[in-house]
């Protein structure tokens, strides 16, 4: 065999070493990868939360008001500012439940369940 045909030949080769190896013996290993939850904040309001949140997952609060506001913790976990038409996150560290308001309007609330990994 030369040329082409050769090249071909040792790539199926190669594809069938790496098959036999990879059969034998070796375990897929699935991570549960953090997540990031994205909650819109508009009409001086926090939008809502979809889906479970884990600890090591991020929430990144998006603010399409034309005003700042905050998202702080009611415990004190976390207090952020989040400026007009920008964006801020908190890594969530613990599990919990937490209860989180804007501290220049505190008509704004809104409150996330956070489980463990």
């Amino acid at each position: 065999m030369t040329g082409p045909l050769r090249l071909w030949g040792v790539g199926l080769a190669l594809l069938a070493v790496v098959t036999v190896v990879h059969g034998t013996g070796c375990t897929a290993v699935t991570r549960d990868t953090p997540k990031t939850i994205q909650v819109t904040i508009e009409g001086v309001a926090f939008g809502s939360i979809d889906g479970p949140i884990k600890v090591g997952d991020t929430i990144e609060w998006i603010n399409k008001d034309p005003i700042d506001h905050t998202a702080t913790d009611k415990a004190g976990a976390w207090d952020v500012v989040v400026p007009a038409g920008k964006r801020a996150r908190v890594v969530l560290r613990d599990a919990g439940t937490f209860e989180y308001y804007c501290r220049f309007h505190p008509n704004m609330t809104a409150r996330v369940v956070v489980t463990g990994r």
